[in-house]
């Protein structure tokens, strides 16, 4: 029996990297589901219970167009900041306000995960970690905000590029300030039959 196929329903660069660096093989189809319009229409404003649900949007959405016989992994990042939930800034105004707000305290990143498998049996959970900012100077926001990086992102920051010299530590899983948690995929494939080790790639000779 051939090893599963892993489908990411998810246009980050960040997970496709993270995934790759895991030495897991995966193809990414992307979801056209309007993050807005879920939340909106569940009326959900809790960012844990956000981050699974959006999760679940997206791999469900990729799910009902693929006709494979693998497994689909939905991810969604929400970050938590004084009880809000934060998204995406999508504009450096938006970007600027955040990051002055946040700078000098913390947050929780939370990322939902979503995976389901051929048969249709299905699994979800989230991974969450409290992320402690510098206290970043006026300068060093604006030059954050001019990379562009902080515009498309959950709480207008990164931890693998730019921001990575902004954030000074992080209580729990550091996979899933990067938007998947290797971790909790495995214990996911777990729940559907599946070992992670399935899913490695054979070493580079």
């Amino acid at each position: 029996m051939s090893d599963p196929e892993l489908i990411l329903a998810s246009a980050s660069p960040a997970r496709t990297k993270l995934l790759a660096d895991a030495g897991i093989a995966h193809r990414v189809m992307v979801s056209d589901v309007d993050e807005d319009a879920v939340t909106a229409a569940a009326a959900v404003t809790d960012p844990h219970e956000m981050a699974l649900l959006l999760a679940r949007a997206k791999c469900e959405a990729v799910a009902a167009n693929y006709s494979g016989s693998g497994l689909v992994l939905g991810c969604d990042s929400v970050f938590e900041f004084d009880g809000a939930a934060y998204g995406k800034p999508y504009t450096e105004a938006a970007a600027r306000e955040r990051i002055l707000q946040m700078r000098g305290k913390s947050g929780v990143l939370h990322t939902g995960h979503w995976l389901i498998d051929s048969r249709q049996s299905a699994a979800g959970a989230v991974a969450s970690a409290t992320v402690h900012f510098a206290d970043m100077t006026n300068q060093e926001v604006d030059a954050y905000v001019a990379t562009s990086e902080p515009l498309n992102v959950a709480g207008s920051f990164t931890i693998d590029s730019y921001g990575a010299a902004f954030i000074t530590s992080v209580d729990g899983d550091a996979h899933a300030i990067v938007g998947l948690s290797v971790s909790t995929l495995r214990s996911l494939l777990a729940r559907v039959g599946v070992s992670i080790t399935d899913l490695w790639q054979a070493p580079a000779s």
